[in-house]
C-alpha cells in the first residue's frame, strides 16, 4: 500500500480518496464507524484530514482491504492492538525495500 500524498497540514477528502484508490463515500463511512478518525470540518462541512488521520486511515485500510477483516474485527483490532501502527509502518518500509530491490534486479538483467 503506497500512499502518495505531499507533506501538508490538511488533506481534502478527495485527495485522501484518490491516494487510497477508494470512493469518498467509503472514507465518510469509515469516519462514522471508527472513532479514531475525526477529520476537521469547516463551516461548510468540508472534511480536512491531518497526517494523524492519514496514519489511522492506513491502519484501517490495511485491516479491511488487505487483511480482509470485517468492520467489527477491524474496530476491535484498532482498539486493542497498540502495536498496529508499528506493523503498518513496517509493512510500508518492507514494500519500499522490495520495490528498490526489484529495480536493481531489473537494471542488472538489462545490462546482461
Amino acid at each position: 500500500m503506497k500512499i502518495d500524498l505531499p507533506e501538508k497540514l490538511y488533506y481534502s477528502i478527495g485527495e485522501v480518496a484518490k491516494a487510497f484508490n477508494v470512493n469518498t463515500s467509503l472514507i465518510r463511512y469509515w469516519e462514522q464507524e471508527f472513532l479514531i478518525l475525526r477529520p476537521k470540518k469547516n463551516k461548510k462541512g468540508n472534511r480536512y484530514f491531518t497526517p494523524e488521520d492519514i496514519k489511522n486511515l492506513k491502519i484501517i485500510y490495511h485491516l479491511v482491504k488487505e487483511k480482509g477483516y470485517t468492520l467489527d474485527g477491524a474496530k476491535l483490532a484498532v482498539t486493542t492492538n497498540a502495536k498496529l501502527s508499528d506493523t503498518v509502518s513496517m509493512i510500508e518500509r518492507l514494500e519500499f525495500v522490495k520495490a528498490e530491490l526489484t529495480k536493481l534486479k531489473d537494471n542488472l538483467t538489462e545490462e546482461n
